[in-house]
């Protein structure tokens, strides 16, 4: 490793409803300046751009660096389901740490259509076909959204083995709203009761609807760079990335007959493990946590699998308020996929600018204080997790 990934800027815009957004190139655009500004460099400084989305033709990430600037450098077009915004700062990090650029962007944007999740060819194997297939012979098949049935029956599956109550899981929701609701960023800023989430429509126990990330639009960027190229633009004491990993499906996913593995239980624990060893540094020295909470029952799930609390510990975790301000580490301080928004390409560059702006002491009203060890959880089915670990000295 010829040197650390230092994180020198960040931007994200607003998410948005489908249909209310601004058109991909523009939110993008958008983003991208913003990072710049952050870190107070030309986009003429930037070596390479690795440019995630998953809904959208070829080339898409060329067509929304374009907006910025036609300085003929590399554009590598990244697709990993939900986790593809932090699989392109993962690519990032080693042109990094590869000496291959001195300064790179990692882009993530989505212009999502309204409704749940569907495929988009039907004529060739679904890459998710494995999991339905699980599913299937666990569970069978309802009229609920695809995903609901897959993490709602990991939720399901969870309470069985550890009496977990349905109202464990609209906790983690009316966290989600009250964390929202001093974020600007958040798209779903209004507090909501255990009682009102509980009330919602129901979707595939336990989900209700308000414990389902919404389809979203937006675009979040970070810029990546050298020691060297930190020191030579006088940039002082940058949050760097400590630990990253990034990991797929294991036999356990489907032999092992659960939806827990199914969902990504054992990715995200093999990832996280990865990222602690790196680092040196465990889970009880992280200070603030962004993990990917699609649903209430994939965060409580997380809770475990980063090592945040032990496993069948994470009611008491949750309703000992372990996972928000005053308790032991801070989970979704932005109000996470559930309350700020799920633009599936921005997603884990949008985590990225909340920690960063965290460990900078820059959060505004919702700032951990003291923080200076940050995690990122970012997963995506068919399968990736990518688990990153921050600092700042």
């Amino acid at each position: 490793m010829n040197s650390k990934a230092n994180v020198v800027g960040v931007g994200m815009v607003k998410f948005a409803k489908p249909g209310a957004s601004e058109d991909y190139p523009v939110m993008a655009a958008k983003a991208t300046r913003a990072a710049l500004a952050d870190a107070g460099i030309d986009y003429r400084e930037i070596e390479q751009a690795y440019v995630g989305y998953v809904f959208g033709d070829s080339t898409c990430g060329q067509r929304a660096v374009y907006e910025v600037g036609l300085t003929g450098i590399p554009v590598i077009n990244v697709n990993n389901n939900c986790s593809t915004g932090s699989t392109a700062l993962y690519l990032a990090r080693q042109a990094i740490e590869g000496g291959q650029a001195e300064c790179v962007l990692a882009l993530g944007f989505e212009q999502m259509q309204k409704g749940a999740l569907a495929a988009t060819y039907n004529d060739r194997p679904n890459p998710l076909e494995r999991h339905a297939a699980l599913m299937s012979e666990n569970q069978g098949f309802t009229q609920a959204p695809g995903a609901a049935q897959m993490f709602g029956g990991a939720g399901r599956e969870y309470r069985w083995q550890h009496g977990t109550r349905r109202e464990t899981f609209a906790k983690i929701s009316e966290k989600a709203r009250r964390h929202a609701a001093q974020n600007p960023y958040a798209l779903f800023d209004q507090p909501l009761t255990v009682e009102q989430i509980m009330a919602s429509e129901e979707i595939f126990d336990p989900l209700t609807r308000f414990q389902c990330c919404p389809p979203t639009c937006g675009a979040a960027a970070a810029i990546l760079c050298s020691d060297a190229f930190a020191k030579k633009h006088g940039l002082a004491r940058p949050v760097y990335i400590a630990a990253q990993a990034m990991t797929t499906d294991f036999p356990s996913t489907f032999d092992e007959r659960s939806m827990i593995k199914m969902v990504g239980y054992d990715l995200s624990k093999a990832a996280a493990a990865r990222v602690y060893e790196k680092s040196g540094i465990g889970p009880a020295e992280v200070d603030v946590v962004e993990l990917h909470d699609c649903f209430t029952a994939n965060e409580l799930l997380t809770y475990e699998a980063l090592g945040l609390c032990p496993e069948g510990g994470a009611e008491q975790f949750i309703w000992d308020g372990d996972n928000s301000y005053g308790g032991r580490v801070v989970t979704n301080p932005s109000g996470g996929l559930l309350s700020k928004g799920h633009p599936l390409g921005a997603t884990g560059l949008a985590q990225c600018t909340e920690l960063v702006w965290h460990l900078r002491g820059q959060a505004e009203r919702r700032q951990v204080d003291g923080a200076r060890v940050a995690l990122q959880h970012n997963l995506g089915l068919g399968s990736a997790c990518v688990v990153t670990m921050y600092r700042r000295d």
